[in-house]
């Protein structure tokens, strides 16, 4: 069988027939959130329990792109819609924090002065939804509120947007906690389970044939990640669209996934020793900047271009984590290698080029930091994600019952999607939901794009 009562997950051979209402695939961060707040609703509906739902992954919990997330929780988005869907996730992740080993430090932005009409935009629309920030605008305010929270603070910036909610959490950590929430709410959870092909009959899902055997099912919900890309295809749905634009133009032939490849690193420095001038631990920092950066080790010019950077101390890593702006894999998806995922990746690592930029924006930042480049850890990191065609994610019902999350790799942050898409299966539409539709793409209903460096702000 799938799983005994006594142990709810397994690796075994299914029985034959198995029957699930509900299958969903993949154990990260979406399938652990929407399978745990499914059996809620379902417990609390009278209409069934944990027991209704599998959860299958080739791997294991976490084996993904959630598995080696940065973990920055923040709501720091120019577009309206992301922003108050953080707001919902943000307090999703308050609503635990010991469980999903969150830390509410905060997230604070240093823009340059083409960034602050959008900062203060963002500001704005954060006051209006209630969400907790602090505005602080001009070049001589920011550097003085800069330098009252680090005596050693350098970089120039005409904008600071200090959000006092969102922080960060450990990703491995957080996972184990949404996991011993499913499986105490009677979640089958089953590793070692590939999806080898969806059964169609009618037009609607029937059967999610896997590597353990065959499972029945009246729903399908897809959190892959980075292997959506597949699944996508598994639906017979186009890898390329057309799009409408906000004035009505249509583009032809659009990717519907492009996969960039993430940058982030570690510097061995003591996390603890990374301080506030108060003695407290400091926000998320994320700088901004179109100043030119020079490395900090020879003068040379990195980029005279917008750039941008993101750290923090963190234990679980072992230092100052952080990472930079990703880089666009510059070939058809179908053709870019997902597997081995992560570290494993012979080709989707981070290199020297990151090294170099990482901690140089960093010592142009902190004077702490200056010269520390030896200490930043030699060691395969980074991931690959899939990004739809505006780069922001799609949540929505296809070919009758499969629900597709595809998070345009926002999603480790976004712990309480799950919350939304458990009661959209169940018929309540969710209004947070409703401008992360497929159809946007036909309407011309995008969303604002930003003067950021970064894909996804």
């Amino acid at each position: 069988m799938l799983c005994t009562s006594d142990d709810m997950t397994g690796d075994g051979a299914l029985g034959a027939p198995e029957h699930f209402p509900y299958v969903v695939i993949g154990a990260g961060m979406h399938g652990l959130s929407t399978s745990w707040h499914l059996a809620k609703q379902l417990q609390a509906r009278g209409s069934g329990s944990g027991e209704d739902i599998v959860i299958v992954d080739k791997a294991g919990v976490g084996a993904g792109a959630s598995g080696i997330a940065c973990g920055t929780i923040r709501n720091n988005y120019f577009q309206p819609a992301m922003r108050e869907l953080m707001a919902h996730n943000v307090s999703v992740w308050e609503s635990d924090p010991e469980a999903f080993s969150y830390h509410p430090v905060g997230f604070l932005q240093t823009a340059p002065e083409a960034m602050h009409a959008d900062v203060v935009q963002i500001y704005q629309e954060q006051k209006a939804i209630g969400y907790d920030s602090v505005l602080i605008e001009g070049e001589d305010a920011c550097r003085a509120y800069m330098l009252d929270m680090f005596p050693d603070w350098r970089a120039p910036a005409t904008t600071v947007l200090h959000e006092k909610q969102g922080g960060y959490a450990n990703n491995k950590r957080s996972l184990a906690g949404l996991e011993a929430k499913a499986l105490a709410a009677g979640v089958r959870i089953q590793p070692g389970t590939k999806v080898t092909e969806l059964v169609t009959a009618g037009g609607a899902v029937t059967a999610v044939e896997t590597s353990s055997g065959t499972i029945s099912c009246d729903h399908v919900i897809i959190a892959a990640g980075p292997w959506v890309r597949d699944f996508w295809a598994m639906l017979d749905l186009p890898d390329r669209i057309d799009v409408t634009d906000a004035t009505g133009g249509v583009h032809p032939g659009r990717p519907m996934w492009t996969y960039w490849a993430l940058q982030e690193g570690t510097l061995e420095v003591d996390p603890g020793a990374f301080t506030t001038s108060s003695g407290g631990f400091p926000p998320v920092v994320h700088v901004d900047s179109d100043a030119p950066l020079y490395d900090d080790i020879d003068g040379s010019l990195i980029t005279d271009d917008m750039w941008g950077i993101y750290f923090k101390p963190d234990f679980d890593f072992g230092g100052v984590q952080g990472g930079a702006a990703p880089y666009i894999v510059d070939r058809p998806a179908g053709e870019v290698a997902v597997d081995p995922y992560g570290p494993e990746s012979p080709e989707f690592i981070v290199g020297d080029d990151f090294a170099r930029m990482w901690t140089s924006g960093l010592a142009h930042s902190l004077k702490r930091f200056e010269k520390q480049r030896h200490l930043y850890r030699t060691e395969p990191s980074g991931g690959i994600g899939a990004f739809t065609p505006d780069s922001f994610p799609v949540f929505d019902t296809f070919r009758q019952n499969v629900y597709v999350i595809a998070d345009s790799n926002h999603g480790y942050k976004m712990i309480g999607v799950g919350a939304l898409v458990a009661k959209e299966l169940l018929g309540d539409k969710q209004a947070l939901l409703e401008p992360f539709r497929f159809s946007r793409y036909s309407t011309g209903e995008l969303h604002p794009v930003s003067n950021s460096p970064f894909p996804w702000s």
